[in-house]
């Protein structure tokens, strides 16, 4: 969902952003240079990155199946 917000610029930043990015596109370019300073998707992005690399699973997934099999030989 995108919301509407008005914002006030100097007229040289301003003709500068029209000259560059043009009228039609000053929306988008702004929220793709704000994006990574105000949403935190780097997370996420690392997880992913993770979790397509199938040799990291393949080992995390032995490391978590040893843990379980420890817990199950531990005193209670």
């Amino acid at each position: 969902m995108h919301r509407k917000m008005t914002i006030t610029l100097d007229e040289a930043v301003y003709d500068g952003l029209y000259r560059t990015v043009g009228r039609r596109k000053m929306s988008q370019f702004i929220e793709d240079l704000l994006r990574p300073h105000v949403v935190d998707t780097s997370l996420d992005d690392g997880y992913r990155a993770m979790a397509s690399d199938k040799a990291r699973e393949a080992e995390a997934m032995e490391w978590c199946n040893a843990l379980v099999e420890d817990m199950a030989d531990a005193a209670r």
